[in-house]
């Protein structure tokens, strides 16, 4: 395929435009072709994206091989048909409409392993200076469903535009979980939703109790949330053509006691998609499950036979990565490695030992920010600066991680322990969810396309996404949320959270 300088508008096959929507999209396709994320509707371009078979023309392309490796290619196209990938190749899909990504790098969709998805905007930019998630979490669960759902679409909206094409959600409630499936069937959008249990009610009573039997006296109410979460996942379980496979979720291991984790387990087998959870978040939960259960949280999880299926556990702050590393690996335990946990900035997080010890490694979001290529590239410069601290006193081995192993952290990990080998890969019968990032725009490229596009996605962040299809379904478009009416997403989810900070303000929670 030869290359040419990029058309003023993209190509979108037999499709006829008028003159005055050429006028009216010019500019915005001229920015859009530089990587410039555009702020206004007016800026924005209008064109229609194709509704049948359609290909992708990518300038680079990461396509996955055989043995489960996957290497970059240029100038190839992705002729997408019926939700899959049909064929990839040069001078392949003659006579279906095209998308132009000539000047972008395609990539799968990104998968993030861990996800609040409700919980981001409401306490984005108010939490960074040391004040507690927990009453901004508990006015967001006392919402009525409409609130709640504009809350978690606008949230959701965030993630796809950013490239996340697949959300194991850890929602805080059960409501907070139905919420979830009913924004994610709008948008056509590929979920794994679980309400968290404890959830957002309950939680923090037990999680910061003062003796243990507050723990243990919680028991019954407990079950009562495992049960009732169980029949939710087993309601919605492979729904819109399998895109919504509702998991099950712990909060902790240090919020349940043998009896609540061995039901939630059990339930977890049920349902059949896996268990999600945080695992050894920190040095606390580490101690107080040592001191209940007389081992590690790792140990304890394993003997009750949680590693037996797809587990995501997240944080990992508090693993003893030269007793129980070994462990994880074997098990194929992923840990979701969340960069923006406690909001924009913290602390560095132990990827480099993960990496070390063979425990594959996925890319979540957790919450607060929902721009997904920006944390892919949080995790790799992150995660170097730890290694290169750490690498001559760490008592355990650490590596440093790069951006190809940040990559592969946000498709094929998550991919391969979900047990979908439809999922994560560019290739033929591969599910057509993939995004295009321009690597040759403002500020993240040079104007050109770039002979190693992977660096540039240290450069990127969300609005360097062009393109975003899942189940082929396109999400966004030239830049633009096209899934629903992108500033009603925004205006409506806006105002339930400014309505959320005004009852903070009330209550004195900024002084």
């Amino acid at each position: 395929m030869r290359m040419t300088a990029p058309r003023l508008f993209p190509r979108i096959g037999a499709a006829s435009l008028s003159r005055r929507d050429l006028l009216r999209s010019a500019a915005g396709l001229c920015a859009a072709s530089a990587g410039v994320g555009m702020s206004t509707a007016a800026a924005q371009p209008r064109l229609r994206p194709p509704s049948g078979p359609y290909v992708i023309d990518a300038g680079w392309a990461w396509i996955a091989s055989g043995d489960e490796t996957a290497a970059l290619q240029r100038e190839v196209s992705i002729v997408v048909r019926h939700g899959r990938i049909e064929e990839v190749g040069r001078a392949v899909g003659r006579g279906l409409p095209r998308i132009d990504a000539r000047t972008h790098l395609v990539l799968p969709g990104f998968i993030s392993g861990h996800t609040h998805v409700a919980s981001g905007t409401p306490t984005r930019g108010i939490i960074e200076g040391g004040r507690s998630y927990q009453r901004p979490l508990e006015l967001l669960d006392q919402l009525p469903d409409e609130d709640l759902d504009a809350v978690t679409a606008a949230n959701l909206a965030e993630l796809i535009r950013s490239g996340c094409t697949t959300t194991l959600d850890m929602s805080l409630s059960l409501r907070q979980a139905q919420s979830f499936v009913r924004v994610a069937t709008r948008f056509r959008a590929r979920g794994y939703p679980a309400p968290m249990i404890p959830g957002t009610r309950r939680l923090f009573d037990i999680w910061y109790r003062r003796t243990d039997a507050v723990l243990q006296d919680a028991t019954a109410e407990t079950l009562r949330e495992i049960a009732d979460a169980r029949a939710f996942a087993l309601m919605h379980a492979r729904r819109n053509d399998g895109l919504i496979r509702p998991q099950m979720a712990a909060h902790a291991t240090d919020t349940h006691t043998p009896d609540t984790m061995r039901a939630l387990i059990q339930a977890a087998r049920d349902v059949g998609e896996g268990l999600h959870l945080h695992l050894a978040q920190g040095a606390r939960e580490s101690a107080t499950v040592q001191r209940l259960r007389g081992q590690s949280p790792v140990r304890w999880l394993d003997e009750l036979g949680a590693f037996s299926m797809p587990c995501f556990g997240a944080h990992m702050a508090g693993v003893d990565w030269a007793a129980d590393g070994p462990l994880l690996a074997a098990r194929g335990v992923v840990y979701a490695h969340c960069p923006s946990a406690g909001g924009a900035g913290g602390d560095t997080q132990p990827w480099p030992e993960a990496l070390a010890a063979g425990v594959p490694v996925n890319i979540g979001i957790d919450t607060h920010s929902n721009d997904y290529l920006e944390n892919l590239k949080l995790a790799v410069l992150y995660g170097q600066a730890r290694e290169s601290l750490l690498r001559a006193s760490s008592p355990v081995p650490v590596r440093r991680p790069t951006v190809a192993d940040a990559l592969r952290s946000a498709t094929l990990v998550p991919a391969q322990a979900l047990k979908r080998p439809d999922l994560g890969r560019l290739r033929p019968g591969a599910e057509a969810d993939l995004v295009s990032i321009d690597v040759s725009g403002l500020l993240v490229g040079t104007g050109a396309l770039p002979p190693e596009p992977l660096n540039l996605l240290l450069y990127g962040h969300g609005l360097s996404v062009r393109h975003v299809m899942t189940h082929g379904h396109v999400q966004v478009f030239h830049g633009r949320f096209i899934a629903d009416d992108e500033e009603a997403v925004a205006a409506r989810g806006g105002a339930v959270v400014r309505r959320l900070w005004a009852t903070l303000e009330r209550e004195g929670w900024f002084r």
